[in-house]
C-alpha cells in the first residue's frame, strides 16, 4: 500500500489515453515541445550582446571632485 508500481502508471496512461485520446496527447506533446524550443531559442538569445559590436562605445565623462564639491571654487579655479 502506498507504493507506486509499473502497473499504477499503466493503469493511469490508459486512463489517460480513454479521456483525451491519442490526438489529444499527440497535440499536447507537440505543443510542449514547442514551448521548450521557444524557451531555448529565447535563452540563446538572451546571451547575444544588446549592441552591436560595430558601435563606438561612448566617451566616457570625467567628474571632477572639485566641482561636485565646491561649484564657485571650480569656476574660479578653471578662470584662472
Amino acid at each position: 500500500m502506498g507504493g507506486v508500481s509499473i502497473w499504477h502508471w499503466i493503469v493511469v496512461g490508459v486512463i489517460v489515453m480513454l479521456l483525451f485520446g491519442r490526438g489529444k496527447v499527440s497535440e499536447l506533446m507537440g505543443d510542449v515541445a514547442k514551448g521548450i524550443k521557444s524557451f531555448k531559442k529565447g535563452m540563446a538569445d538572451d546571451d547575444e550582446p544588446a549592441t552591436p559590436p560595430s558601435a563606438a562605445p561612448a566617451d566616457p565623462r570625467v567628474i571632477d571632485q572639485a566641482t561636485t564639491s565646491n561649484p564657485a571654487a571650480a569656476k574660479a579655479e578653471h578662470k584662472a
